[in-house]
């Protein structure tokens, strides 16, 4: 196992604000931005945390995501709006939307919002947690560049896509679920890669079509979806609703987030927000959520499991852990961020002591 460094989150997010910030974005976006990212780190997705840095920053560099977006919200139905992102950090305009379908559920009981000319917007979760905050329910589509094949094809055309939920709870744990269309998420095939470490058979193949353990060849070729052709329909399910329905790329144009320096990507969002209380009043939803979470709590458990965990617990747990005893990063990924900070001018993040 690669040897690992503790950077404190504060820390991580006062570097990542002042690296982006250095990218041109003003410092409340960077700040949301870096933020965004450590929280990923928090909940134990390092995928999607800090190590995407270089790689999102010499996308702003290239001008391919723009710092300054105008982005612009229309009102197209009764509780249905449109988010045109500008081509901003993906993160922005997703925040933006979920907020705004909250305040059309306010009023309507459900609120939609579609985003197009985004790019890539991190962890999924992050949208079903800013809804939780306000007791709503949510699920959160995006389509991305292409990853998987169409069942019975050998080269990508869909996008891992992963589809994002959030169900508050009472007194107990919320429900979060946040799932790429693979069986691995991409991002972490990549952070294997950047370890040199091997992946478990069946997860993907490499650009010749053959199964391969080998991440950076995996990282090159084609991820394999989850419940075979079940994964492969949801995915084209992901890709025409986040994709063709909002008015972003699709079919395969999505740029990708690793290798197309060519142009903007175009990523599509569909953001669904729910009041909890439509059918009952909150009160009696969250009785029903913590009965809920007592009654999974007490399942017999199968051998060798000690606790059977709502959808989300993980992750709260590993966060609590985490903001308690700090982050742990790879030595490969703390030497990309001291390079990156090196040639930005900026005070590298300091490791706890």
């Amino acid at each position: 196992m690669p040897a690992t460094i503790q950077f404190a989150a504060s820390s991580l997010v006062e570097f990542a604000s002042a690296a982006f910030a250095s990218a041109g974005l003003p410092q409340t976006d960077a700040r949301v931005v870096a933020s965004d990212l450590v929280r990923a780190n928090l909940r134990g997705l390092d995928s999607h945390g800090v190590s995407r840095m270089p790689m999102y920053l010499e996308r702003l560099d290239r001008g391919l995501v723009n710092s300054r977006p105008q982005m612009q919200v229309t009102k197209v139905a009764g509780a249905v709006a449109h988010v045109d992102a500008d081509n901003a950090m993906g993160f922005l305009p997703s925040h933006l939307a979920m907020d705004t379908a909250m305040d059309l559920a306010a009023d309507a009981g459900i609120g939609l919002v579609g985003v197009s000319r985004s790019t890539h917007f991190g962890m999924g979760a992050l949208y079903a947690l800013q809804a939780i905050e306000r007791n709503y329910i949510s699920m959160i589509f995006t389509n991305s560049s292409p990853a998987i094949a169409m069942w019975g094809g050998r080269s990508a055309f869909l996008g891992a896509s992963p589809i994002a939920a959030g169900i508050p709870g009472g007194t107990s744990a919320p429900f979060v679920m946040d799932m790429a269309m693979t069986v691995i998420a991409r991002g972490k095939i990549r952070l294997a890669a950047m370890r040199g470490e091997p992946i478990a058979e069946g997860l993907a193949l490499d650009a010749d079509g053959q199964p391969t353990t080998d991440a950076a060849k995996a990282f090159e070729g084609v991820c394999l979806p989850f419940g075979g052709v079940k994964g492969s329909v949801l995915g084209t399910m992901m890709d025409l609703l986040a994709g063709a329905f909002t008015g972003a790329n699709f079919g395969g144009d999505v740029k990708s987030l690793y290798f197309d320096h060519s142009e903007p990507q175009n990523v599509g969002h569909l953001f669904f927000a729910i009041r909890p209380d439509l059918f009952m009043a909150l009160t009696d939803f969250q009785a029903r959520m913590d009965e809920f979470n007592r009654r999974i709590k007490s399942l017999p458990r199968a051998a060798g499991v000690d606790e059977v965990l709502m959808p989300g617990e993980p992750e709260v747990r590993t966060e609590a852990l985490r903001r308690a005893q700090g982050i742990p990063l790879t030595d490969n990924v703390v030497a990309d961020l001291d390079a990156l900070a090196r040639d930005r001018g900026l005070a590298p993040a300091r490791p706890m002591t």
